[in-house]
């Protein structure tokens, strides 16, 4: 495969680090677009970004946005953590627009959040947004790359599940309470959750910028699981018990209603069809494999 040239933003975090080290691997080139009043540097706040920044990209890759499960969801936190995608998708989104030559493809993110609370059914990429805050979050992430799509470029939104790390996302809060033999399920467990191993994340999107795939993407292993089977699993792998559950009033407690409701006991069951039917192979197709595996 030709080597490409990449434009990343949120190259520094915990996915966007990832698949730059992924893509220099193999032989791309990675340009992480960095914010701040320099030469060569970038400010969405603003409006500011030098369309010469993304001049001769093959793709863009957008991973921008403040974490959504770091602080509690007061209305000042809501605001923040849609206008930190909004706004850089927006700038993205149109700057593309505007070009000459503009790259073929712009991958900007989302996540299965979109749906809402599915309870026990399995959806799809053909799914409608859900109606709590998270889903109201992706819908108005996704419409802000519409610009870019309207001037012809290939935009594809990966809709992430549960990235299993031990280096960051859902279990790294996890992973001391475990530890200490305090950690169960939440409330009854029998909330699905739709999770993807690591490696498996940083290939989807690789396997997004190089293919001729659109639209909606969802990034999940082909086999969710419920809260309790998973909570087992993290135990096995941890080597720790997994007997005292977490109930729901102490997540309402510690997190507020409204966010311990849509990331602690909401039920997501989401299949990753365009990406089985695009052939995108999995590497950890059980959760137990994939906890193994995130810690050695």
């Amino acid at each position: 495969m030709t080597p490409k040239r990449i434009v990343i933003t949120g190259g520094t975090g915990f996915l966007g680090s990832a698949l730059v080290d992924a893509l220099r691997e193999r032989g791309d080139e990675v340009v992480v677009l960095r914010r701040g009043s320099g030469a060569g540097t970038w400010d969405p706040a603003s409006g500011r970004l030098d369309p010469e920044l993304l001049a001769g990209a093959d793709a863009v890759v957008n991973l921008n946005g403040v974490g959504i499960g770091d602080k509690r969801w007061t209305d000042a936190r809501k605001k923040l953590i849609v206008k930190s995608r909004t706004d850089t998708t927006g700038l993205l989104a149109h700057t593309l627009a505007e070009m000459d030559s503009p790259p073929a493809v712009f991958v900007s993110a989302s996540a299965i959040g979109y749906y809402g609370d599915t309870g026990d059914t399995l959806v799809d990429e053909t799914a409608p947004a859900g109606g709590d805050f998270h889903a109201s979050i992706c819908v108005q992430w996704e419409a802000a790359a519409k610009p870019a799509a309207a001037a012809g470029i290939r935009v594809v939104h990966p809709r992430t599940g549960l990235v299993l790390s031990r280096d960051g996302g859902v279990l790294e809060p996890m992973t001391w309470l475990f530890k200490l033999g305090v950690g169960g399920r939440l409330g009854d467990g029998s909330q699905w959750w739709s999770w993807i191993s690591m490696r498996d994340e940083i290939r989807a999107l690789m396997f997004l910028i190089d293919s001729d795939l659109s639209g909606p993407v969802n990034l999940v292993a082909p086999n969710p699981v419920r809260n309790a089977e998973f909570t087992k699993a993290f135990g096995e792998v941890l080597k720790r018990p997994t007997v005292v559950p977490v109930p729901k009033f102490a997540l309402d407690i510690r997190l507020g209603k409204e966010m311990a409701e849509s990331l602690g006991y909401g039920s997501l069951r989401v299949a990753p069809a365009k990406l089985v039917e695009a052939g995108f192979e999995f590497t950890s197709t059980t959760v137990r494999q994939a906890l193994a595996e995130a810690f050695g």
